[in-house]
């Protein structure tokens, strides 16, 4: 069977990252993951995507836990060409994990599901005035989630905790913090958050823990035809 679903992210995220949460609502030969730099080397990387002095960066995961700062710029044209790609190699849906917003992006025909433009209208419903405690892998995404969640009806409040370093300690920490701040439901925003660490902080807290890439999985199935 022809993979009908392909996963994309800006860096090298695993595809165990992924995977499980799918295979959940669809067979696993109909999902295939792609990661947006995975032609590049290192090398290649910091010459094609370097920013220039004062342009606007987002920041990439890479391997061994290494993050880059590249040029939004550059990588939402690359972006762009990637989908393109991938919509004539014959994928009908493509769910895009990006730790930015991109404007702009399209496909002529398949379907694109992007996580940053889905998720804050998703969660402002659900949440309604609730104080919403968001959790995120890096500070370098910090500015780029303010402008991420800034329609919900409370400024959100923030803590961070890698999903692939962080101790349990680390993560007791952040979500106490959280806590501490007044957040009444938690949301964990990013590809590296699994289910036990929900189930983990839903247990520490004793509120509301969501689960961004769930979410975004639950719905890719629903929409697979």
């Amino acid at each position: 069977m022809q993979p009908s679903l392909v996963t994309l992210t800006l860096g090298v995220a695993l595809r165990n990252d992924i995977l499980p949460l799918l295979l959940e609502y669809l067979p696993e030969e109909q999902i295939a993951h792609r990661h947006l730099l995975e032609e590049f080397s290192l090398q290649d990387v910091v010459t094609r995507f370097s920013p220039a002095e004062g342009e606007p960066t987002v920041t990439v995961r890479w391997c061994d836990d290494q993050h880059l700062r590249l040029s939004t710029s550059k990588i939402r044209t690359a972006l762009q060409h990637k989908l393109s790609e991938l919509e004539a190699q014959g994928f009908d849906t493509i769910l895009l994990f990006a730790s930015s917003e991109f404007t702009g992006l399209h496909c002529n025909n398949a379907l694109l599901l992007e996580s940053d433009r889905l998720l804050p209208p998703l969660i402002a419903s659900i949440v309604d005035d609730h104080q919403v405690g968001i959790l995120v892998s890096l500070e370098d995404h910090l500015h780029t989630q303010s402008r991420k969640w800034r329609n919900l009806s409370k400024s959100p409040c923030f803590a961070i905790a890698s999903p692939w370093q962080a101790s349990e300690g680390d993560l007791i920490d952040a979500a106490l913090s959280l806590q501490e701040q007044g957040a009444d439901v938690v949301m964990m925003d990013c590809i590296g958050y699994q289910p036990r660490h929900r189930e983990f902080l839903q247990q520490l807290l004793g509120i509301p823990v969501l689960l961004s890439n769930v979410l975004l999985a639950k719905l890719a199935a629903e929409l697979m035809v």
